[in-house]
Parts: structure tokens; C-alpha cells; sequence
């Protein structure tokens, strides 16, 4: 059975897209931990990051670096966070989170809730961004 993410990937589940490419696709968190917390995964479905092929995991993380980038260019923050935790999907994803302190990427704290129409804001303002570079 195809994770959520690949439903995604396939358009079958709405998202908020960042970036895509034909290896990998970018798009906010619904239940982010900041404005602007990112998630960014291969198209391969690989349940666990360091299955992941060599080349593929440098792509992902270049494409990742690509839309840090962007999302610290609309978000205020002293740096991008990133994180891969990898229980919760099986499906290997890269957080990138802005932060101005080291707390930010605590995944106990409450999610922050944004409206449809802030979420469509967040992701055309990063996307947009992520285009110029």
C-alpha cells in the first residue's frame, strides 16, 4: 500500500507545494511546528533515509539545501533547522524548519494551525522564492 506521501506525490491527497522535480518534491507541513516547516521527500518510496541509494540521497539533499534556501528568504529566522526523523511515514522525508532557537524543533510543542488561505500564501511566496534561485 503507497504511503501518504506518495499519494501525494501522485495528487491523489492535496498539498501545499513548494518544489518538484522528477525525483522529488517539496511541500508545507499541515501540522507545522513553524511558518514555513517544510517537507521534503523523494518520489522512491524508501521507508528508511539510509536505504536510500547514494545518488538519490545526495540529490534529496541537495534539492533540500535548494528549499531551505527559499524558505529562509520568506521567513524570518536565524537559521533553517532540519531534522529527519522517519517513524511517523514510512517514507523517507527531510524536515526543514525555520528557527531562531534550538526549542523551535521540539516535536512535543503544539502545532501551529494556519488557514487554508495562509497555507496557499506560505507556499506560492516560498515557491516563488525557490524559482529565482
Amino acid at each position: 500500500m503507497a504511503s501518504i506521501f506518495t499519494k501525494i506525490i501522485k495528487g491523489e491527497i492535496p498539498s501545499y507545494k513548494i518544489a518538484e522535480n522528477e525525483n522529488y518534491y517539496a511541500f508545507l507541513d499541515i501540522n507545522p511546528l513553524a511558518k514555513g516547516h517544510t517537507l521534503v521527500i523523494p518520489k522512491n518510496e524508501t521507508d528508511y533515509i539510509f536505504n536510500i541509494e547514494d545518488e538519490e540521497y545526495k540529490g534529496l539533499f541537495a534539492f533540500a539545501k535548494k528549499v531551505g534556501i527559499a524558505v529562509e528568504k520568506v521567513i524570518p529566522c536565524k537559521r533553517i533547522g532540519i531534522t529527519v526523523i522517519g517513524l511517523e511515514v514510512p517514507h523517507a522525508h527531510i524536515h526543514i524548519i525555520p528557527i531562531n532557537s534550538i526549542y523551535d524543533m521540539d516535536f512535543k510543542q503544539p502545532k501551529l494551525k494556519f488557514s487554508n488561505e495562509e497555507f496557499i500564501r506560505i507556499a506560492s511566496d516560498i515557491k516563488s522564492e525557490y524559482e529565482k534561485l
